[in-house]
């Protein structure tokens, strides 16, 4: 397990340095009430920087918005520099929706859009505030089976907490102090009506996910369970999916002749 501790104050000093080498005043946060946004809107504050922790509800569960609530809450209580926004999306959602043709309205594409509505709010207020936008993706997610919307959520200036699983971006959350509602919430995307979790459309938890990732790069010897099979299947086609999300864009070079 990782020294808590070391990790923050490591994270921390470098989202100070990056901040100074950029010119920029502080740091724009999108929280959704989850562990990944706290911890890092946290990590942000704790540099004592301006940070502007925007709540971006767009048909979001009464839980989701209550815990974002909550959580910045408890940040003006602990940060001074740090200011919370309310920004209701719900109704430029459905304005977005009237445009859209109804064959292109599946769930997946308009929950894609919810999260890319959230990234462009979220550069519209950190380029007005001249901010830098953190992104709230940890390890599993970003590198692993690249559970992330491209150009959403995984539209950012910077990844404090991505090489950071979950399970240790748990164990930092207990360390600053994040409420308890965050901590024993199940992680969610928020990005559908049914309040759906992460694992039930992942098919598989995020210790199960560390674990393949972990089996993936060092496989042992041992037999694997037929379950521990089903998780390394899981995370492989996620992988596979999703990798053009995790590399660079190509970039079609011309030979000189």
């Amino acid at each position: 397990m990782i020294k808590t501790e070391k990790v923050v104050d490591h994270i921390v000093q470098w989202l100070s340095d990056y901040l100074a080498r950029s010119g920029l005043k502080g740091f724009a946060v999108g929280v959704s009430g989850g562990i990944d946004s706290a911890v890092t809107s946290t990590l942000c504050a704790r540099t004592g920087k301006p940070v502007l922790v925007l709540n971006m509800p767009i048909h979001q569960a009464g839980d989701q918005v209550s815990r974002s609530s909550s959580h910045i809450t408890w940040l003006n209580q602990h940060f001074a520099a740090v200011k919370g926004v309310d920004v209701e999306l719900t109704p430029v959602f459905e304005q977005i929706k009237t445009c859209f043709p109804d064959d292109i309205q599946d769930g997946l594409t308009m929950a894609n859009t919810r999260a890319r509505l959230r990234m462009l709010t979220l550069y519209a207020f950190a380029s007005s505030h001249k901010l830098l936008v953190a992104g709230t993706g940890n390890k599993v997610e970003d590198f692993g089976v690249g559970f992330f919307t491209k150009y959403g959520d995984g539209g950012v200036d910077i990844s404090p907490i991505a090489d950071l699983t979950k399970s240790e971006v748990y164990a930092l959350g207990k360390n600053l102090g994040i409420i308890q509602e965050i901590l024993t919430a199940p992680p969610t995307d928020g990005l559908w009506e049914d309040n759906r979790t992460d694992e039930s459309q992942i098919g598989a938890s995020y210790a199960e996910l560390e674990w393949a990732m972990q089996y993936l790069e060092s496989p042992g010897n041992t037999p694997l369970t037929d379950r521990e099979k089903q998780v390394v299947n899981i995370f492989q086609a996620f992988n596979t999916a999703n990798r053009h999300k995790m590399l660079p864009v190509p970039v079609c070079r011309i030979p000189k002749e």
